[in-house]
């Protein structure tokens, strides 16, 4: 009997507890939830915190790849954009340039109307810097023939000193083995045009056979005297830019700057004589 009642007593304690903590709980529901929550939340909102920047510096460093990879196409568009514009304002200064000279040789042309003008191509060279010895595209199967004048729009360029079937040689005004009967355009003295050992180095050529008392003097134009045989008359040669005086009667000489650039050859015109 004390055996049961004691087991009774022992029910209703637990009972009892029971009953306190479920009112303990309704009682401070809200309260013992956040309690919970923060010995949670508490030590893990600083690495909330942390996982937050760092996501967000992650972003940073991805958009700003993202950035640099568009401005580097953006310039690189912009750098074919310039280059483009490059190239057009090169092609038409090069257009510019080969009107100008189209119009000037057909000055040339309406000058020298026995002959046929006869465009070609420089296509080698002997070495060094300056075009004194060099080869056309042009040959015999073009009726062209040894002696020919060669010139472009601008002036004289030399002859041609040997053809083949497709090539020619040209000889130009400032290689030693050049001659050409010339004169002053002012005075209308004749002289001699020759090729320099030292002077062709520097692109130039010399004047020789100057008359005495002749008024020569730096800037004055030197052309084709039409003696000779070989260049016809009135084709410029180029300018005084030096007269060196000597004593003897012809000893004086004149430095000549061609109008022609000789550094900078791309094609001459051939002058053919018309049958």
């Amino acid at each position: 009997m004390r055996r049961i009642f004691a087991n009774k007593i022992f029910i209703l304690v637990v009972i009892a507890a029971l009953l306190l903590t479920l009112a303990a709980v309704s009682y401070s529901e809200k309260s013992g939830a956040n309690i919970i929550g923060n010995i949670v939340s508490v030590p893990a909102a600083p690495l909330q915190q942390a996982f937050t920047f760092m996501t967000g510096k992650v972003n940073d460093f991805f958009g700003y790849f993202e950035d640099v990879k568009a401005t580097k196409a953006k310039n690189e568009q912009l750098n074919r954009k310039i280059s483009e514009l490059e190239q057009q304002i090169l092609d038409n200064e090069r257009l510019k340039k080969e009107n100008k000279e189209l119009r000037d040789a057909l000055n040339f042309k309406n000058q020298y109307e026995e002959y046929d003008f006869i465009g070609c191509n420089i296509v080698a060279k002997d070495p060094g810097n300056w075009f004194d010895v060099f080869t056309i595209n042009r040959g015999s199967k073009d009726n062209l023939y040894s002696d020919s004048p060669v010139i472009t729009a601008y002036g004289l360029v030399g002859r041609v000193s040997k053809t083949d079937l497709l090539t020619s040689r040209v000889v130009s005004i400032i290689d030693l083995d050049s001659t050409v009967s010339a004169r002053l355009s002012k005075s209308r003295d004749l002289i001699v045009v020759r090729g320099d050992v030292e002077l062709r180095g520097k692109g130039l050529c010399r004047a020789d056979y100057i008359p005495p008392n002749t008024d020569v003097m730096p800037g004055d134009m030197i052309e084709t005297s039409g003696l000779g045989g070989i260049y016809p008359q009135g084709i410029i040669i180029g300018k005084v830019v030096k007269v060196v005086k000597n004593e003897g009667q012809y000893d004086s000489y004149a430095i000549i700057e061609p109008v022609v650039d000789f550094q900078r050859l791309e094609d001459v015109i051939v002058l053919k004589k018309k049958p």
